[in-house]
């Protein structure tokens, strides 16, 4: 076991429990390009990644991890709002969708993801999701905006149907200092 683990850790075990070499891959919050690489590493040169962030920080990070790793040919890195992430995905295409809501690790936490476009995408992404298809999220949530947003997360995937999705919400009883929350979603082929 990591000597820190968190959230980044559950999405990693759920995501390597999911996806298969070939998949088309999401990562709607590209960030330093951890989850990028790590979706590239478990699709292999027979898939595809496909990233976004709206911070050029954020995806001149992702670019050059992904480089550095080998996996330029399976990444797609797009400096977009995730909210457009239907203009370069198919419906019923993609098999597991990663997003962090929050801050640029290590970046300025002025700028940070907003309700109406985490919303969207989310939305967005249900329908992109194959039969099967799953979605990790990790929700920081220590700013001003940052509860606002995680209500509103958490609201709405409370209201998914049931005989389409399955969500599980996990959160850390033992940390201080509004500690991030993980989700797993599952649409499932009933």
């Amino acid at each position: 076991m990591p000597s820190t683990f968190g959230a980044v850790h559950l999405a990693h075990e759920f995501l390597a429990a999911q996806v298969r070499k070939g998949d088309i891959c999401i990562d709607a919050t590209a960030g330093r390009g951890k989850d990028t690489v790590f979706l590239c590493g478990l699709v292999g040169e027979e898939g595809r990644v496909i990233a976004f962030d709206v911070q050029p920080e954020a995806i001149e990070s992702t670019k050059a991890l992904v480089e550095e790793k080998g996996f330029g040919s399976i990444a797609e890195i797009h400096l977009d709002s995730h909210e457009n992430v239907d203009r370069y995905a198919g419906e019923g295409t993609v098999s597991a969708v990663v997003f962090n809501f929050g801050w640029l690790p290590g970046g300025d936490h002025t700028k940070h993801t907003n309700t109406a476009s985490s919303l969207t995408a989310l939305e967005k992404c249900l329908k992109l999701l194959k039969f099967g298809g799953v979605m990790s999220l990790s929700i920081y949530y220590g700013r001003d905006t940052g509860f606002e947003e995680k209500d509103a997360i958490l609201k709405y995937i409370s209201s998914l149907p049931v005989g389409e999705f399955a969500v599980v919400v996990s959160e850390f009883a033992n940390r201080p200092n509004c500690p991030p929350i993980s989700v797993r979603i599952y649409k499932t082929d009933l």
